[in-house]
């Protein structure tokens, strides 16, 4: 949550600073702000709402400088305001920062600084950070000033500082919120994430918790919260420029969409062994031996990650014959789990910085568990702190409601479960059928998406309405959820999802001519008790949209409409089922005019708890 950006190098700052800003607006836009630093100014700039209202505010004022940082906030403490809005300042206006996270102990910091006669402007609790680097630079030295002020942060932090006293230097510290260093040709950008640092270069260092980098235009220097040197590894990004833009589409959801089948390929490219009916997962290599012990997989995650670990369940369950339970990662603290040495906990996260889902990883380690991570994002945290994980190789997803992240989170599930099932009693038949129907999948989506425009008019249709009900069994109650999330994130619409056993008991006192309900309706195991759920609904006047296979033409006798997908193994259908649905929110989300990119009150990496 919140998007930090900072440059400093042979560049105006300005121009790189508020290109970022509009690269991270998908982590948060209740406000923006911008500071840069000389010998005589130190510049800032903000206002409340979209980074357009703030490059309208500044306008066609020339803004020199080669030295900066910026924000654009989700709130946390304090309404989104110009006055709460990032950077924040010292009572002296030398010192600004810019911070992603929460200052738990901030009220008592904010305290004990009121009385020794520093004056606040704003509600938030990032201000403190400004206000106590300002006290111990009274006695200390800038920089040892920022590191005693960092031990005494409780709480999360990303942090970029710059001083007008020390203009030739930005100090950047992570604990609990991303930074990545980007490193150019004579310059360095600092960003929450790579997709702000993906036009300048393809160099970058992550940062570690408690970590601090000195940045200054000819190097850097990384050091421990102790002020003690540490050497880091440049890591090359894997990821295009040309990825992080949207070619043409309206948006980056409706791109990623139909960047699915390419997404597929890319996560079983090189894993998938039709011939053998198997996978092989290098990423996993290095605990072969502790996978073949496992007796207990459980899988923690949040949000559609959460919706792809259901599947996964389900998946693992049926073919590899290994117990799996899943988590909300939020909640996996706070109770008492059973873990020991036999069990796996897979983190499944798009960004690989999900607070929650970090936090769950931790725990898991602490208990003795062998931890992995189902991650896109190359050099995460929860990639970098898991035992072993696969990448999804999915690209930059920049909208903010998942999709094509999802599919190939459940691609990558197939793959796990080929390799653990063919490790127990999986048969090669099965294995070969399996693995021989995912490589079809891409080609399937492709059918789906070429039905765009039919499932836009029955979007359209139902647009005005304001309720649904999703509703699936078996492997697609999970894609009955996610169709309903999704339509909530995208459309603001209420809806919920429901496994089609549980709607007569409760949700289908609902049921009018006013609350329509979607079924996830293929041709598989379960067909024959959703169309009895089908009929209930029909019975009290309930409205039917149909997610069916190709071929089936009775459902359109009970169903008003229909949209078909074709026809694959049971447990690879929420790769196609999911597709129109995602579309479906899409085209009730712009039919609304919303900005189906960036929705409100959401971001898309939650970072903090």
């Amino acid at each position: 949550m919140c998007g930090i950006v900072g440059y400093i190098g042979k560049q105006k700052a300005y121009p790189v600073l508020m290109d970022g800003l509009h690269r991270l607006e998908y982590r948060g836009y209740d406000s923006a702000g911008v500071a840069i630093v000389d010998e005589k100014n130190n510049l800032v700039i903000k206002s409340v709402g979209r980074v357009a209202n703030l490059e309208q505010k500044i306008g066609e004022k020339e803004i020199l400088g080669t030295i900066g940082i910026a924000h654009t906030r989700w709130a946390t403490h304090g309404k989104p305001s110009d006055r709460n809005s990032h950077p924040h300042q010292d009572c002296t206006g030398n010192i600004s920062l810019v911070h992603n996270g929460i200052v738990e102990n901030y009220l008592d910091l904010k305290k004990n600084l009121e009385k020794k006669g520093h004056k606040f402007k704003s509600e938030t609790d990032s201000e403190v950070i400004a206000h106590q680097i300002e006290e111990f630079n009274k006695k200390l030295g800038y920089e040892e000033s920022v590191f005693e002020t960092l031990k005494m942060i409780h709480g999360t932090y990303g942090l970029a500082i710059v001083n007008k006293q020390e203009p030739d230097k930005i100090i950047v510290a992570r604990s609990g919120s991303p930074l990545v260093l980007g490193i150019g040709d004579g310059e360095y950008i600092i960003a929450s994430d790579v997709s702000a640092i993906i036009r300048h270069t393809q160099q970058v260092v992550y940062l570690e918790d408690g970590e601090v980098a000195i940045i200054t235009k000819d190097n850097y220097a990384v050091k421990t919260i102790k002020n003690k040197s540490k050497d880091k590894e440049i890591t090359n990004l894997d990821w295009s420029f040309d990825k992080a833009e949207k070619q043409g589409y309206a948006h980056f959801m409706l791109k990623e969409i139909f960047e699915q089948p390419a997404a597929i390929e890319d996560a079983i490219r090189g894993r998938l062994i039709v011939e053998e009916g198997m996978a092989r997962l290098g990423g996993l290599r290095t605990v072969a031996k502790e996978l073949k012990k496992i007796e207990k997989i459980i899988i923690v995650s949040c949000g559609t990650s959460y919706h792809a670990g259901l599947i996964g369940e389900y998946m693992l369950e049926e073919y590899a014959g290994i117990p799996v339970e899943v988590e909300y990662a939020s909640e996996f603290r706070y109770r008492k789990p059973i873990i020991n040495s036999k069990t796996a906990v897979i983190a499944i996260s798009q960004s690989g910085e999900t607070a929650d889902t970090l936090a769950a990883i931790r725990e898991a380690k602490n208990k003795g568990a062998l931890t992995l991570g189902i991650v896109n994002t190359v050099g995460s945290t929860i990639a970098r702190e898991t035992d072993a994980g696969v990448y999804n190789h999915a690209g930059p997803e920049i909208g903010v409601a998942s999709t094509k992240a999802f599919t190939s989170q459940l691609s990558i599930f197939v793959l796990l479960t080929l390799m653990l099932g063919r490790q127990k009693d999986m048969s090669l038949v099965t294995g070969q059928r399996i693995a021989r129907e995912l490589k079809k999948i891409p080609r399937l989506i492709e059918v789906i998406l070429k039905q765009d425009k039919e499932i836009k008019r029955v979007a359209k249709k139902y647009a005005k309405y304001t309720d649904f009900l999703y509703l699936g069994r078996k492997y697609n109650f999970p894609i009955a959820i996610e169709g309903a999330l999704k339509i909530k994130e995208i459309s603001y619409v209420h809806a919920e999802g429901y496994p089609t056993g549980e709607m007569k008991h409760g949700p289908i006192a609902l049921i009018d001519k006013d609350f329509p309900s979607i079924f996830i309706a293929t041709k598989d195991s379960v067909y024959e008790k959703t169309i009895s759920g089908m009929q209930e609904i029909k019975a009290r006047g309930g409205k039917i949209i149909a997610i069916a296979t190709e071929g089936d033409k009775e459902i359109a006798k009970i169903a008003d409409d229909v949209i078909y997908i074709p026809k694959t193994l049971e447990m690879l259908t929420p790769l196609l089922s999911v597709v129109p649905l995602q579309l479906f929110a899409y085209f009730v989300g712009v039919a609304k005019g919303l900005d189906v990119d960036k929705p409100r009150n959401l971001a898309k990496s939650v970072t903090v708890e």
